[in-house]
C-alpha cells in the first residue's frame, strides 16, 4: 500500500465519520463543527488530486465562510429565541436505506468500468490559469461579486444590531 492510498483511506474515514457526526449529533453547534471537519477533509482530498486552488476555495469559502455564517445564525437565533437549539434526525433509517441503496448502485457502476492506474501529467499550472482568467477576462463579474458581498455583509450587520 502506497502513502497516497493510505492517505486516501484516512481522509475517507475522516469524511464518513464527520458526515455521520453532522447528521447524528443532537447539538446544532456540534453538528456545525463536524461540518467544518468534513469540509476540511474534502479540501484534503482536493490536495491529493493536485487541485490546490479548489482546496483553497474549499477552506476559505466553505470551511471558513459558510461555517462562520451558520455559527453566527445559531448564536443570533438562540439569543432571540432564548433557548438552546437542538435538532433531531427523525428519519435516520429511511436515510440510511437510501444511502445504502445509492452506495450499492455506485459500487456496481464503478466495478464495471476500467479506471486508469496512472496519473495523466498536467501541461500547465491550473491555479495560474484560473487566476489569470479571473483577473483579466472576468474582472468585472469578480468586482461586482465583491461589491454584492460587501453590501450583503453591511445589510446583515445592520439587521443584527440591537434595538435602541
Amino acid at each position: 500500500m502506497t502513502l497516497e492510498v493510505a492517505g486516501f483511506w484516512v481522509l475517507s474515514l475522516l469524511l464518513v465519520g464527520s458526515a455521520l457526526g453532522v447528521v447524528l449529533t443532537k447539538n446544532l453547534f456540534h453538528s456545525v463543527l463536524w461540518l467544518a471537519l468534513a469540509l476540511t477533509g474534502t479540501a484534503g482530498v482536493f490536495l491529493m488530486l493536485d487541485a490546490e486552488f479548489l482546496a483553497g476555495v474549499q477552506i476559505l469559502l466553505y470551511a471558513g465562510g459558510v461555517v462562520t455564517v451558520v455559527v453566527f445564525a445559531i448564536v443570533v437565533t438562540e439569543r432571540l429565541v432564548g433557548t438552546r437549539l437542538a435538532h433531531t434526525s427523525r428519519r435516520v433509517l429511511i436515510g440510511g436505506g437510501v444511502a445504502a441503496l445509492f452506495l450499492g448502485i455506485m459500487l456496481n457502476s464503478l466495478s464495471r468500468i476500467v479506471l486508469p492506474t496512472s496519473r495523466v501529467p498536467m501541461e500547465s499550472d491550473p491555479t495560474r490559469l484560473i487566476g489569470t482568467a479571473v483577473m483579466t477576462r472576468f474582472i468585472l463579474p469578480f468586482e461586482l461579486l465583491a461589491v454584492l458581498l460587501l453590501v450583503s455583509l453591511l445589510a446583515a450587520s445592520y439587521l443584527a444590531r440591537p434595538e435602541e
